[in-house]
């Protein structure tokens, strides 16, 4: 079947599930053959398949299957709840307690990686490194990451019971839910007024964590800066813009993207601020997207040094459409390119000074015994007037 006909067959199975509820009723007019084969596939799972199902699963699930076909992972199809939760997630504010959580491939552990200031998750006194066995009386040892996610969130003033396990002890601890700020942006000053800045994520708030922290390290007398993206994953091109804006010439390309008909469009610095004390960005294999935007314009402008290892090489860009009825599709719509013009998709890019060594991070680690921070110190005190 070719391309144009698979097309038209995927279009008629949207319009099958959109004007029959589910997709499995007569539409005149249309492909018989397709509507019948829905009719059969609809009449087995009803007779034979061992399970109870709902309707709204099948007409979903063309509208993902249909999205998925492009073959492209960044290009998802979110239902009416998967997009709320989205926007509410890069708005940067949400109902929960305040942690972040991860899970290990290999045994399913799921421990708290990082515990937001002032949150309540805080108050209570749960710690990063925590491992998390149960949620309200209910074992995580058969769960997924995002099914312990979705218990611990919950509305304001709604409490959670999180049993956990630290240190070869088990506590419960009590939280409740309230409304959280993500913090993107973690800041400290280390010695010899080297200041450090690690950036998580670009989300809608993200600059404006950035900006608060670097203006507090240089009041403090900051001589010189780590800027920390090691497994950044990307995010908003408008947060990854500003915050470039701050180290980039006024009028500099600092990316530019081109669509699938050829359009280019320059994003360029606005302001006239310029970094002027030395700078080196650490970066990894899980740098990406966004965060290889800033990498690939401090790189190719000479502003900073790059150090660490080759990034993720995510070149391309996505956008949101939203539907009419409440879900979204997101697509990928261009390829982007550093300001020298170099197309990372699928290769990296490479930093000007390789660290070999994988960095694992232990319980107890400091900004001291980060070997990575401390490689970048090095670097930066050569450089130090």
């Amino acid at each position: 079947m070719n391309r144009k006909k698979k097309l038209g067959l995927a279009v008629l199975l949207i319009l099958l599930a959109a004007l029959a509820g589910f997709g499995w009723t007569y539409v005149k007019g249309k492909d018989q053959t397709t509507e019948k084969k829905l009719s059969s596939i609809r009449m087995l799972i009803d007779q034979y398949y061992l399970e109870d199902t709902e309707d709204t699963e099948f007409e979903e699930g063309i509208y993902k299957g249909y999205v998925e076909q492009l073959g492209d992972p960044y290009s998802v199809y979110y239902t009416k709840e998967e997009y709320k939760k989205l926007v509410e997630e890069d708005s940067g504010h949400y109902e929960g307690i305040g942690i972040v959580v991860s899970q290990n491939i290999e045994t399913g552990k799921i421990t708290v990686t990082r515990v937001f200031k002032d949150s309540p998750a805080a108050k209570a006194g749960i710690q990063r490194y925590d491992v998390i066995s149960a949620v309200d009386g209910v074992s995580t040892a058969d769960m997924e990451l995002t099914e312990v996610v979705k218990k611990i969130r919950g509305g304001v003033g709604e409490t959670v019971e999180l049993t956990i396990l630290r240190d070869n002890e088990e506590l419960k601890i009590e939280s409740e839910r309230g409304k959280v700020e993500s913090q993107m942006v973690e800041s400290q000053m280390m010695d010899d007024q080297i200041g450090y800045i690690a950036i998580y994520e670009f989300i809608s708030n993200t600059y404006e964590q950035f900006h608060e922290a670097y203006e507090e390290l240089e009041g403090q007398g900051m001589k010189a800066l780590v800027l920390d993206l090691r497994s950044n994953p990307g995010g908003l091109l408008d947060q990854v813009q500003k915050v470039a804006d701050d180290f980039i010439p006024e009028g500099s390309v600092i990316v530019s993207t081109e669509d699938k008909q050829g359009n280019k469009e320059y994003l360029k610095a606005e302001t006239s601020d310029e970094l002027e004390i030395p700078l080196v960005i650490l970066v990894d294999g899980y740098s990406a997207s966004a965060s290889e935007i800033l990498a690939g314009a401090v790189k190719d402008y000479q502003i900073g040094t790059l150090m660490g290892q080759t990034t993720y090489g995510k070149g391309i860009v996505q956008r949101i459409f939203p539907l009419s009825d409440g879900s979204a599709v997101k697509l990928t719509i261009s390829k982007y390119y550093t300001p020298n013009g170099n197309y990372i998709h699928e290769k990296g890019i490479e930093p000007d000074i390789e660290i070999k060594e994988e960095y694992v991070e232990e319980k107890g680690n400091t900004l001291s015994d980060d070997t990575w921070v401390q490689a970048a110190v090095k670097q930066l005190k050569k450089k130090i007037k």
